[in-house]
């Protein structure tokens, strides 16, 4: 499962990552003939090297980087329209591509960068060694643990064992290890070699497993034991103390200090191997009493109590917008999510009945118009329980507990147990299925996917299957299947019956879009099956609107965004989209973002002749999570943000803007009106 190098037709070399299903190409100007060889002459970890020989490289797009010596310091940082001409010397570019890239290179290195295009140039054919690292990380052992709350604080306080620093660069998604499993079983096994890292520092919760489960994310990110105690704190072996129970509650004083740890790590990280221009700390630098030079230097418990002695109030507004906030109810086996909650840095909120709802009705969609239902207004399922999490800030919701649920990212512990599935093959295999030719308009003829060419799409369209056929469907390797037509209580309605998703013995599609009506129970029985996760209904969708959404949720998959993630911004824009959930992982992206993290822009017009102000929302993703970088390349714009919800509104000429929106393919709401980036032109804007 490590990545792998082949030759394309361009020519070039094409990385592929099999865990992630990701790509990235390097074109060269001659064929080229890749040659396995060690990873121990690089400076950062790599899974997989082999050298070539070239005279340049060339990205189909820029991409972040960086320069370095062969100790690791940095020397140049390039980005777009960057031209630096280095002379002969040992180096090594580190490339922040969808596939952590390296390349180390003796010679002289020339670094040219325009808007869309990348160049390594080093004079003359050049022997180079080309490494790779998979963002993913999986867990390295399983921690067996009781129900008991003193027991999950054992298995809770090992999460810490995957970071792979201590330092501030923990803040970076890049170093933070996947946390090992978590089973339940009869008594408290800790394989050897998972103790927590020494950090100084402890959390101290009541005995009970809500309290546990709410610091299981910040145990891991501080490198904390967590040990039971009557008031919840954090202390440390040299006598600094943080209640967790104050005013804004036990929940969110526990979200606070995460979030404010983790921002002024990221502060502090630009004092060590990646020293960029950071705007956040341009933000609050002049507001807080912190001297980032020592504190990069400084033990982690020392540089603990540094940053909670600063108020929240002084950094509130530059903590980025938190990805997923996850609602768990107290259930024992809840315990075995932990680890996936905390790989992706989760905001872990404690949960009970009080968040639950019984289903009295579901509100039709649908007005004197087609749904996509057998049996419109049946409701079969009508007395079910169900969950309507709070709001919280976040960019995502999940739920993690018993109950049918609305607003939120239903998580099932199969989703997860199926999460390392291999790919199905180098190309992205998507099947779409229409079973009622009056919806032909969502699918027309699949080009709704595979409209980029920096991704290989393998898109297959399928009309009118019958039972049989869709079994096999639903069963065969696909990395998505989107389904469009008719779903009633027993199943996916077909030209000879109604196949039930219950009925299969496996499922093949990794994930999946169900738009029919009350598509709910299908989806859940494809997860249980063998999927990762998927789009469902609760309740009936008429035609139009759900034509409307399905267009948009396959664009916005297509551009890179998370199955949770392009739901959120459906639901901005459509109030069919509130029938719509996600069950399973949620966090899944079927394509890869072309620059990495997708985001969402929103153009206004000013009252200045021909300006517009952009803000640009960012979409951090599973493998560009908290933490990661982003410059917008917009205007004479040079500085780093960090990813995560919106960015300050920018100012910039029509003609500019123009020229920015057709670089990539985005959404945009211009004015108030949604629109795709590549549909608008210069003209548009004047």
């Amino acid at each position: 499962m490590k990545p792998r190098f082949t030759t394309t037709e361009r020519p070039g070399l094409e990385l592929f990552d099999p865990v992630q299903d990701r790509r990235f190409e390097l074109e060269t100007s001659s064929p080229v003939d890749p040659t396995p060889v060690g990873t121990g002459r690089f400076r950062f970890p790599v899974d997989a090297a082999v050298e070539v020989a070239v005279d340049r490289l060339v990205l189909p797009y820029v991409v972040e980087t960086y320069v370095r010596d062969p100790d690791g310091s940095p020397l140049v940082e390039a980005e777009h329209y960057a031209y630096e001409e280095l002379p002969p010397d040992e180096y090594c570019l580190e490339l922040h591509a969808p596939i952590k890239t390296f390349v180390r290179v003796d010679g002289e290195v020339t670094v040219a960068s325009s808007v869309d295009r990348m160049e390594f140039d080093f004079g003359e054919e050049t022997t180079v060694r080309v490494g790779a690292r998979s963002y993913h990380e999986r867990p390295a052992a399983t921690v067996r643990t009781t129900a008991d709350p003193e027991d999950l604080m054992a298995a809770v306080s090992t999460f810490g064992s995957a970071l792979k620093t201590t330092s501030p660069e923990r803040s970076f998604p890049t170093l933070r290890g996947h946390p090992p499993t978590v089973e339940l079983g009869d008594d408290l096994a800790i394989p050897d070699g998972l103790d927590s890292p020494d950090t100084g520092v402890h959390i101290e919760v009541p005995a009970d497993r809500q309290s546990v489960y709410a610091v299981s994310t910040l145990a891991y990110y501080l490198g904390a034991d967590v040990r039971p105690g009557e008031r919840p704190r954090i202390v440390t072996d040299d006598g600094f103390e943080h209640s967790l129970r104050t005013d804004r509650g036990f929940d969110a004083e526990v979200a606070r200090v995460l979030q404010q740890v983790f921002l002024l790590d990221c502060l502090t990280r630009t004092e060590g191997l990646y020293p960029v221009d950071l705007h956040e700390r341009q933000a609050v630098e002049d507001d807080v009493s912190l001297s980032f030079p020592d504190l990069y230097d400084a033990p982690s418990a020392e540089r603990l109590a540094a940053y909670l002695s600063v108020p929240f109030d002084a950094v509130r507004d530059a903590v980025p917008t938190w990805r997923l906030a996850a609602h768990v109810t107290p259930d024992a086996e809840n315990a075995t999510l932990l680890p996936y909650l905390v790989d992706d840095l989760a905001v872990v909120r404690r949960a009970d009945a009080q968040g639950r709802r019984r289903a009295r009705s579901s509100t039709p969609s649908y007005v004197d118009e087609f749904v996509r239902s057998v049996d419109r207004g049946r409701r079969a399922e009508r007395d079910e329980p169900y969950v309507s999490p709070p709001e919280t800030d976040a960019l995502e919701q999940a739920w993690l507990g018993d109950g049918r649920v609305f607003g939120a990212n239903e998580l099932r512990r199969a989703a997860f147990e199926h999460r390392d599935r291999a790919t199905t093959a180098d190309d992205i295999d998507i099947d779409i299925v229409c079973n009622d030719e009056r919806m032909r308009e969502e699918v027309e003829d699949g080009a709704l996917y595979g409209d980029r060419d920096d991704l290989p799409f393998d898109v297959t369209v399928h009309a009118n299957c019958s039972t049989g056929t869709l079994a096999e469907l639903l069963a065969s390797e696909t990395d998505f299947l989107h389904y469009v037509g008719h779903v009633e209580a027993g199943g996916f309605v077909c030209p000879d019956g109604v196949l039930d998703a219950e009925s299969l013995d496996r499922t093949g599609a990794r994930t999946f879009f169900l738009n029919g009506c009350n598509s709910y129970r299908q989806g859940v029985s494809l997860v249980e099956n063998g999927s990762i996760g998927g789009i469902v209904t609760h309740g009936d969708v008429g035609n139009g609107g759900a034509t409307a959404v399905g267009r948009l949720v396959a664009r916005l998959l297509n551009a890179g965004f998370s199955l949770r993630s392009a739901l959120a911004v459906v639901r901005e824009r459509r109030i069919v989209a509130n029938q719509y959930t996600v069950v399973g992982d949620g966090g899944v992206e079927v394509a890869q973002n072309e620059s990495g993290i997708p985001v969402f822009y929103r153009v206004r017009s000013t009252d200045a002749d021909g300006e517009y102000g952009v803000r640009i929302d960012t979409y951090p993703t599973s493998e560009r999570g908290m933490g990661s970088l982003y410059i917008p390349y917009i205007g004479d714009v040079e500085t780093h943000f960090i990813a995560g919800g919106p960015l300050p509104e920018f100012r910039i000429g029509a003609d500019e803007l123009g020229y920015y929106l057709q670089m990539e393919q985005f959404p945009v709401v211009l004015d108030g009106s949604f629109c795709w980036s590549t549909d608008l032109g210069v003209d548009d804007l004047r």
